[in-house]
């Protein structure tokens, strides 16, 4: 390959993660301001945490690893534990370590297999998250 592709190819790779690294912190902003604490019932599973998660919580954590790669690891961990959604942890930690799978928005493809193969949890009357006022 000549050079000058892949130094155009590498510019196209830095600008998107640095799009990516702001519009993940962007939405971490928006996240943490709107959602305190999502309300997870104990010993929940992967599956039936995600069905508790929002989908911009999955969006914001895909985001941020692409744009951190091997550092978002800390991130998201940190995110997610303040969140409540402890059970997604090792999930994100794992994919976030991981080389070459940053690309893969694993979170949200976990969120939307969650949504059409999951069981659905028990209702509740508590709202599933709780909001700032």
């Amino acid at each position: 390959m000549d050079a000058d592709i892949l130094r155009t190819l590498g510019l196209y790779l830095a600008a998107a993660m640095a799009i990516s690294l702001v519009l993940g912190l962007l939405l971490f902003l928006f996240v943490v301001r709107l959602i305190r604490r999502i309300d997870v019932p104990p010993g929940a599973d992967f599956t039936e945490t995600l069905l508790y998660t929002p989908f911009i919580v999955a969006i914001t954590i895909d985001l941020l690893d692409f744009a951190l790669d091997i550092l978002a690891a800390p991130f998201s961990w940190v995110i997610l534990d303040r969140l409540g959604l402890k059970a997604l942890r090792g999930l994100a930690a794992v994919e976030a370590v991981l080389p070459f799978t940053q690309f893969i928005p694993t979170m949200t493809l976990c969120w939307f297999g969650a949504r059409f193969f999951g069981k659905t949890p028990g209702s509740t009357t508590k709202p599933k998250y709780i909001i700032d006022q």
